[in-house]
């Protein structure tokens, strides 16, 4: 939290340069264009108009590269009225970021994006194995997890039935095994945040979700969990938090989308220093354990972060 403020106003003064920036470079172009005008009228009219008077080839051309400029002039208008109502549509929802392709451009456009975000106090994400997200080398939220204090994830639990059908429906090649194993690498990630002092948490659910959801600070990523494909190929969406009005934008919905199934007593618990899922009541008490599927380790004590 301490570093948050000055991430912040850099952030901020950044922003402020380059409007003024943009302001002195349209300001510094009007200038030309005005003081062009005048020599560029007296050439059209005393120099160009006499030469396509007397020449009817040059006339035709002239008259074609007008009629085509104006044509080009009013689609680009055109197409700006259009994209002005996607980009109102597009602010309404807050979107700041979407993606389908994972080209150099679109990881290119990811890393300037995620480079743009304030260090998070909390990050909470609901994924699948969770593997791309912390493992992954193209990974763009390691590093705002590496400045996050409390962590909370939803991961599927790979031992449970609807594990291996979701599994089954995926193209050939992707193995419950290799399902599990991402799970494992993905604990074994996590387990290494908490001896950096972070603030872990692990819940584990047996349905697959609709969405992958991953809330950093003001920002939420967005990803349609469809079966039959893997979630890595799936469009991306980034939605901001609308601070002057919270209602407006997909920001709160999607993590509210998070926050009822977080608290869904019917996802257990995953406890790091035995590897059992803990089973809570709705008033938070512990009523059973049962074994994490790899089998039980009682013997590493991790170190637990303060509250």
């Amino acid at each position: 939290m301490n570093n948050a403020f000055p991430i912040r106003q850099a952030g901020r003064r950044m922003h402020i340069l380059r409007q003024v920036l943009m302001h002195a470079l349209v300001t510094v172009l009007a200038v030309v264009i005005a003081f062009s005008l005048p020599k560029i009228a007296e050439y059209v009219l005393f120099q160009w108009w006499p030469r396509v008077a007397e020449d009817s080839n040059l006339l035709i051309a002239t008259e074609i590269g007008l009629a085509a400029s104006l044509v080009l002039l009013f689609n680009t208008v055109h197409l700006a009225w259009q994209d002005r109502f996607k980009v109102r549509a597009a602010d309404m929802a807050s979107l700041v970021y979407a993606s389908h392709r994972k080209n150099w451009l679109a990881r290119w456009r990811e890393r300037k994006l995620s480079s743009q975000f304030h260090a998070t106090r909390d990050a909470f994400i609901l994924t699948l194995t969770g593997y791309d997200t912390f493992t992954g080398k193209t990974s763009l939220l390691r590093d705002q997890l590496a400045t996050a204090y409390e962590i909370r994830v939803l991961l599927m639990n790979p031992y449970a039935s609807n594990a291996e059908k979701h599994v089954n429906t995926l193209p050939d090649g992707v193995t419950l095994c290799a399902f599990s194993d991402e799970v494992e690498a993905s604990l074994g990630c996590l387990r290494a945040l908490i001896t950096q002092g972070k603030k872990v948490t692990v819940k584990f659910y047996e349905h697959k979700p609709f969405w992958k959801v991953a809330v950093l600070g003001d920002h939420v990523w967005v990803q349609y969990c469809h079966s039959g494909v893997e979630i890595k190929h799936e469009p991306e969406f980034v939605f901001a938090l609308n601070r002057s009005n919270p209602r407006l934008g997909l920001f709160v919905p999607f993590y509210m989308y998070f926050l009822d199934r977080w608290e869904d007593s019917r996802h257990p618990e995953y406890d790091f220093a035995t590897r059992e899922l803990v089973y809570r009541d709705v008033a938070g008490l512990e009523i059973r354990r049962e074994a994490f599927g790899g089998g039980v380790n009682a013997t590493e004590v991790l170190p637990v972060a303060m509250a």
